[in-house]
């Protein structure tokens, strides 16, 4: 038979605890409706206790946020490997598992939550967006991008963020369409800006080059032809 002792933990080991404890609530209701009881309840602890270990709710909030933002951001890192188009549309495929999975804690993490506008908060998120440029750079394979296109990038990043935060309030388009979607409308994005800028163009055809006829990007161009015809 179990004694039914509990195991003393260790000082980080709690912390983490209540962590996942903080982003598991998190996950299910906005972080502005849960308290520091119910976290310790859920944690099997005492409310001084969690005190203990983070002088405030903030302090917790935010140090959940930095886990979730390094999950958030470790979700664009792909293997270099085959077109770009598939490899997009796996990243936007982890994106969406993570929205699916935290959505009350994907909005706080990108309005800002309990501690809007303050300065962990903004860094964090920051931190997120500057996680997904670098590695869509780097699947560019650019290292000094021209500002037509950082300003493709930058864009789409955003784009992304506020179709997720969108489609959370009712999930009212099918989640599998917006991340072929969400790729249709980096190639768009793209499209525009080499219309502009020979740069862009050379770019663009290099991608173009690579694409598979069952790829995301020849699906857009088919879509588009049909409603030209």
């Amino acid at each position: 038979m179990t004694t039914g002792v509990r195991r003393r933990m260790g000082v980080e080991e709690r912390r983490q605890q209540l962590i996942g404890v903080a982003l598991e609530l998190f996950s299910r209701r906005s972080p502005d409706e849960v308290s520091i009881d119910e976290i310790a309840t859920a944690a099997g602890i005492s409310r001084p206790l969690v005190y203990h270990y983070f002088p405030g709710k903030l302090s917790l909030y935010e140090a959940a946020l930095k886990r979730a933002a390094d999950d958030l951001a470790a979700r664009f890192i792909e293997p270099q490997e085959g077109p770009l188009g598939a490899r997009l549309l796996r990243v936007m495929s982890r994106y969406f598992d993570f929205v699916d999975e935290h959505g009350p804690g994907f909005s706080a993490l990108m309005r800002g939550g309990p501690a809007v506008g303050s300065s962990t908060t903004n860094a964090l998120i920051d931190s997120v967006r500057q996680a997904a440029y670098v590695q869509i750079l780097s699947h560019l394979g650019v290292t000094d991008p021209p500002a037509r296109l950082e300003l493709v990038v930058r864009s789409w990043i955003s784009l992304a963020e506020s179709t997720a935060l969108i489609w959370l309030d009712g999930r009212r388009i099918p989640r599998a369409e917006l991340e072929a979607q969400l790729v249709h409308d980096f190639a768009a994005l793209a499209a525009v800006s080499a219309a502009y800028d020979e740069e862009m163009g050379a770019l663009l055809r290099r991608i173009l080059k690579d694409e598979p006829a069952d790829g995301p990007f020849s699906d857009l161009a088919g879509r588009l032809m049909a409603l030209a015809s």
